[in-house]
């Protein structure tokens, strides 16, 4: 038996003006074929998983297309005409297949009607292309934004369990355990879907505490239940202005859809009860700066409005120009700024130079910073992770860094591609001991927690300006449900309306 492997991943922040273009995936990967089998194999990410159990089960794994890039603005029109034209062309090289193995990230979106729910687009088209007998068998990020037709075009849909991502790999090889069964006929795979009004804030969905907890334990209750096969909390990604922006659920049955919706909605009453926990709190950049001086170093500030993981620009400077303007502690903060790293790089190490850090890329991050820093060092960017980190990469690639520090003990690691920060590499492949610095800047909310926690006394989310700010009430959504909470009140009867679409 032979099953194909496609993945499409991209999160595409709808907020940012500029569109992610083809160059984009080019320089980050799209992998075909062996090429795609050669970036995966023995890594952690689901593909990785999807290869290891189809081979532990005796099945051709047939590894068709891969594309993604980072975190960035919605996928211009014309990238997503070649994409799609690119992975079909593969789908139809590669023949007849007996399944599909499929890893949308699930908060894809594209300029266009066509094109905004992205995944739904080309899942629906794909299973066109297959038929309705062949197993389509689907990993999403819990960041995903569900919609319907999504969950119609797959047999069963597998959400990572983590916030950060720390089991990318184990749901693909969950994946490939249930495509296994499905093809030998000991299960039929049946899915349905509960799609709750409710949006849940970004700083609330750390799936080890509450309040996302104790709904992820009820979740993991349901799977001992007899014939629940799966089941999935997908948290939504509130930075993408579409339809289906939001939380969702999925519960797979083994042939009882019936019970599969009752199931979902179960998990989505849940929320709906307890919908209030999940609205955020927010600490002013003074106030978390006052509160990480107070304790015992490193202390990690999480900087939400410039979530690199969310798409943001990486260049915002609000809690730097704060520990610059106080000046009374060892500081750290990575910066996406390619022209300072530049000037750095060409004065050399040593040498004293001022510089306008940060605030090149938008309006919505703040001002940049003006100081006069040394150059302490000079790096290439590239490292590599052995640790399971949230993403599952294992290998970054910063571009050309250089390492600057002002006369007020603040350090700024200049990058010159943005680098979601999930990986002490960022700070150590340049020769920097994080346990030297009383603060420490994250720009991210739970993706940095495996890697910063162990290392921190205390990590601290910080209500900042920018294109992944924590308050989603704060966007101008055009598209979204209405009424959604938290930007109104739901009724009980506009929750029994909406769950199951």
């Amino acid at each position: 038996m032979r099953v194909g492997i496609i993945s499409f991943l991209h999160e595409s922040n709808t907020f940012i003006d500029a569109p992610t273009t083809l160059d984009a995936f080019q320089r980050d990967g799209i992998f075909t074929g062996r090429a795609m089998y050669d970036h995966y194999s023995g890594g952690h990410h689901e593909v990785s998983g999807f290869l290891e159990g189809l081979m532990a089960a005796g099945i051709d794994a047939l590894p068709i297309f891969h594309a993604g890039t980072t975190p960035s603005g919605r996928i211009a029109k014309a990238t997503c005409d070649a994409l799609m034209a690119q992975m079909f062309e593969q789908v139809a090289a590669a023949g007849e297949v007996d399944g599909y193995l499929v890893a949308p990230h699930g908060a894809n979106s594209g300029a266009g009607d066509d094109y905004r729910d992205l995944d739904g687009y080309w899942l629906s088209r794909l299973r066109a292309r297959v038929g309705p007998q062949k197993p389509m068998i689907c990993t999403l990020d819990p960041h995903a934004n569900l919609s319907p037709r999504m969950v119609a075009a797959c047999d069963a849909t597998i959400a990572y369990r983590s916030n950060p991502h720390l089991d990318q790999k184990q749901r693909g090889l969950e994946a490939a355990s249930l495509m296994a069964r499905t093809l030998n006929g000991e299960v039929k795979p049946t899915q349905a879907g509960a799609f709750p009004p409710i949006g849940i804030n970004i700083e609330r969905q750390l799936t080890s505490a509450p309040p996302c907890l104790p709904m992820c334990e009820l979740a993991d209750e349901m799977l001992r239940e007899p014939g629940v096969l799966s089941n999935s909390i997908l948290l939504g990604f509130p930075y993408s202005d579409v339809e289906e922006m939001g939380s969702a659920f999925v519960v797979v049955t083994d042939d009882d859809p019936a019970r599969a919706q009752v199931l979902a909605n179960r998990l989505a009453d849940y929320l709906y009860a307890h919908r209030a926990e999940f609205v955020g709190e927010y600490i002013a950049i003074p106030d978390a700066v006052d509160r990480a001086m107070a304790r015992k170093g490193p202390v990690c500030l999480l900087d939400m409005g410039d979530n690199v993981g969310g798409g943001s620009a990486g260049d915002g400077m609000a809690i730097a120009r704060e520990l610059h303007g106080r000046g009374t502690a060892p500081s750290f903060v990575c910066v996406f700024d390619p022209e300072s790293q530049q000037r750095a790089r060409d004065a050399g190490v040593g040498c004293r130079i001022a510089l306008r850090i940060g605030g090149k890329t938008d309006e919505l991050h703040g001002a940049a910073l003006d100081a006069e820093v040394r150059v302490r060092s000079l790096h290439d960017g590239k490292f590599r992770e052995s640790e399971v980190r949230h993403g599952g990469r294992t290998s970054f690639d910063m571009g050309p860094t250089a390492v600057v520090e002002t006369d007020t003990q603040l350090a700024i690691s200049l990058t010159s591609r943005r680098v979601v920060p999930v990986s002490l590499g960022l700070m150590t492949s340049c020769g920097l001991n994080p346990s030297a610095f009383q603060v420490i800047v994250a720009k991210g909310v739970h993706a940095p927690v495996a890697a910063y926690q162990p290392v921190c006394t205390a990590l601290i989310r910080v209500d900042t300006p920018g294109a992944t700010a924590a308050d989603m009430r704060n966007f101008d959504y055009q598209f979204r449900r209405t009424p959604m909470y938290p930007f109104e009140e739901i009724e009980e009867r506009d929750f029994e309306n909406s769950i199951d679409q």
